[in-house]
C-alpha cells in the first residue's frame, strides 16, 4: 500500500508540474514571438505528439508509468522545439527577408526546415531503438516505457509537424500578423 500511495503522490505532483510548465511555456513563448498566436500555432505539436506517445502506451499493454509520463515530457519538449523551429523560420522569412506572407512563404520555410527537423527526430529516433528492441531485458524497467513513448511520439509529431503546422499558420498567420 506504501508504495502504491507513493506512486499515485508522485504521478499527481508530476501532473500537476507538467500542466504548470506547459502554461508557462506557452506564456515564454508569447512573450519571445510577439504573439500569442504564434505560441498557439507552435503548441499544436503537442496533441500531435500524445497521438504517438498514447499508440505507443497502447501497443504495450496500455500501462502508464511515471518512467511513461517523464517519457512525456521529453517527446512534448522535442515537440515544441520542431514547432519553434519552424515557426521562427517562417517569422524569419517573412521580417528579415521580407518574403510577403503568403503559400510561397509557408512552402520555402517548410522546404527549408525539412532537413533539421527530420534529422532530429531521426537522431533522437535511432539513439531509442536498442532500448526498445532490449524492452524485455532485466534493468530496461524504467528506459523501456520512456523509449516507447518518445518514440512512438516522434513518428507522429514528425510528420504531423510536417503535414498540419504548415496549412495551420497559412490560414491563421495573415490574423497573428494583424494583431501586430
Amino acid at each position: 500500500g506504501g508504495q502504491f500511495e507513493s506512486a499515485q503522490r508522485a504521478f499527481r505532483r508530476l501532473l500537476f508540474l507538467t500542466i504548470g510548465v506547459g502554461i508557462a511555456i506557452f506564456l515564454l513563448l508569447g512573450i519571445a514571438f510577439s504573439s500569442y498566436g504564434d505560441a498557439a500555432v507552435i503548441m499544436l505539436n503537442l496533441p500531435l505528439a500524445l497521438v504517438g506517445g498514447v499508440a505507443g502506451v497502447y501497443a504495450t499493454g496500455g500501462i502508464l508509468s511515471l518512467a511513461s509520463i517523464v517519457g512525456f515530457i521529453t517527446l512534448f519538449g522535442i515537440a515544441t522545439r520542431n514547432g519553434i523551429m519552424l515557426v521562427s523560420h517562417y517569422r524569419h522569412l517573412e521580417l528579415e527577408e521580407g518574403e510577403p506572407f503568403g503559400p510561397a512563404l509557408v512552402q520555402r520555410g517548410s522546404e527549408e526546415r525539412l532537413a533539421p527537423i527530420l534529422m532530429t527526430g531521426l537522431a533522437t529516433g535511432l539513439a531509442l531503438v536498442p532500448l526498445v528492441w532490449g524492452g524485455n531485458l532485466p534493468g530496461h524497467e524504467i528506459e523501456y516505457p520512456m523509449a516507447i513513448v518518445i518514440l512512438g511520439g516522434l513518428v507522429t509529431s514528425t510528420i504531423l509537424n510536417l503535414f498540419l503546422l504548415p496549412p495551420i499558420y497559412l490560414a491563421f498567420g495573415r490574423v497573428v500578423r494583424r494583431e501586430e
